[in-house]
């Protein structure tokens, strides 16, 4: 049952239209993997699966994709040339890597529960990583490296660019049709509270602007500010 589930949530992984569903369902199958830890004495395994994976690392998943706001029409367009193939490429050489291993253990026969748990689960653990497996243990660690690495150059993407100055926001204020400051409310002022009444300036005229250029301003006739009636 929990490789069935394992099984569904890794097909969902690819076959989501939603990056955040991605994640959730990569969720799932970590969890059925840590199940499946526990069900064979890896209680260590099992917990660290857990805690570290789901816990931390599918967090960081999920913050970078609300960070970043990856809908479905960025997840089709690829920002580097051949990426989908890479992928189809790599995807491939993993499954033929998984089949020659499983080739391997069915051919050789693998070592059981006991035996690998002989001297407690959590040292023959640090035996596999840190001795027998030690080159691939690294080279993992230098893959989520460069993933952490370029999870951080799509959420500071808008740094790339120059960051505009106090100074340079404030000219661009006051260039072309810039005003500087707020645009006076409607009604300020005046007689009458509506939206409709201009407001009045410090010399007694009246402010055009102030009144919406899809309203009638009161006095006039017309949608424009300069007909009298």
């Amino acid at each position: 049952m929990l490789a069935v589930i394992a099984v569904a949530g890794a097909i969902g992984v690819v076959a989501a239209p939603k990056a955040v569903y991605s994640a959730i369902f990569l969720a799932t199958t970590m969890i059925s993997l840590a199940a499946l830890y526990v069900a064979q004495d890896a209680l260590f395994l099992g917990v660290v699966q857990v805690v570290v994976y789901t816990g931390a690392v599918m967090m960081l998943f999920l913050f970078v994709l609300m960070l970043i706001g990856v809908d479905s029409s960025e997840a089709l367009t690829e920002t580097l040339r051949g990426q989908r193939v890479a992928a189809v490429v790599a995807g491939v050489g993993f499954g033929g890597l998984l089949i020659a291993g499983i080739g391997t253990i069915s051919t050789t026969g693998w070592t059981g529960l006991a035996q690998a748990n002989a001297g407690g689960n959590v040292q023959g653990l640090a035996a596999l990583i840190f001795v027998k497996y030690l080159w691939a243990f690294e080279l993992t660690s230098a893959l989520l490296i460069t993933a952490a690495l370029g999870a951080m150059v799509l959420a500071h993407r808008e740094r790339f660019e120059h960051r505009k100055t106090q100074r340079e926001l404030s000219q661009e204020r006051f260039r072309g049709r810039g005003h500087p400051t707020t645009w006076t409310s409607s009604g300020v002022y005046a007689r009458h509270n509506a939206v409709d009444v201009p407001a009045r300036l410090p010399d007694g005229s009246e402010a055009a602007v102030s009144v919406s250029g899809t309203l009638v301003r009161r006095g006039f006739e017309g949608g424009g500010l300069d007909e009298p009636r």
